[in-house]
């Protein structure tokens, strides 16, 4: 690929990543699934793509995928325990399959793709590690071979923006959870406040010992306390 192309492919992506930062409460999946079909469409080696997310308890899920093999490939890594994603995302780094039919790292994956889908070489890189889960962003491709070094590169730049993206709609989604659960919190604080005749710090230092007593996160406690008023009223 050409510098100016690849620059004007860099852009492109780097400009779809910033309209999902713009969004004001962008879904989960929609804008990934967005951005996932962009990035396979600069990836013209790959016909397929999607994003896996696999946890410490082994479990694995696809968080987005451009169509029906790359959620197929997801199910058989989770029912072997094995594969190049699952690999690419627990061991930080990129993994390069280049051919299903004669690769020896993952046989039990590798036997069953190669027997119930057209998928033949695989590309996945790390893409995001949090609490107890990682995830990978992976190119499949329908003939062997098809990821060069000159493909490795690009795919890495590709799997930055990715990250980035994914970084941007998990803060936005943090934010949010953190804005209801401080309504619910001054909600619980109110009703304290109305029916044992307390004052606002009171009210909340209420609120932290019923936390810490029931081992109860702050924010689970005061739903507890506006659920009962809810159901009460």
């Amino acid at each position: 690929m050409a510098v100016a192309d690849r620059n004007d492919m860099m852009r492109e992506v780097a400009d779809l990543v910033r309209t999902l930062d713009q969004r004001p409460h962008p879904d989960t999946d929609d804008p990934l699934d967005e951005l996932l079909t962009s990035l396979l469409g600069h990836m013209p080696c790959a016909q397929h793509a999607g994003v896996t997310v696999t946890t410490s308890e082994a479990e694995v899920q696809t968080l987005s995928a451009t169509g029906r093999y790359p959620v197929a490939l997801d199910d058989i890594q989770r029912r072997c325990q094995e594969g190049p994603c699952l690999t690419a995302a627990w061991k930080h780094h990129l993994v390069r399959l280049d051919d299903i039919c004669c690769e020896q790292r993952w046989p039990a994956f590798c036997r069953e793709v190669a027997e119930t889908t057209p998928i033949r070489s695989i590309l996945a890189f790390e893409l995001f590690t949090g609490r107890g889960s990682t995830g990978a962003l992976n190119f499949y491709a329908e003939s062997a071979n098809a990821f060069d070094d000159e493909a490795v590169e690009l795919g890495l730049m590709l799997a930055t923006h990715a990250a980035l993206a994914w970084h941007m709609v998990r803060r936005d989604e943090q934010f949010r959870s953190a804005l209801a659960s401080r309504d619910v919190i001054g909600q619980a604080k109110g009703m304290l406040m109305e029916r044992f005749d307390l004052d606002a710090v009171r009210a909340f230092e209420l609120l932290k010992r019923l936390s810490q007593n029931m081992n109860t996160p702050l924010a689970d406690v005061a739903q507890q306390v506006v659920g009962r008023r809810e159901v009460g009223s």
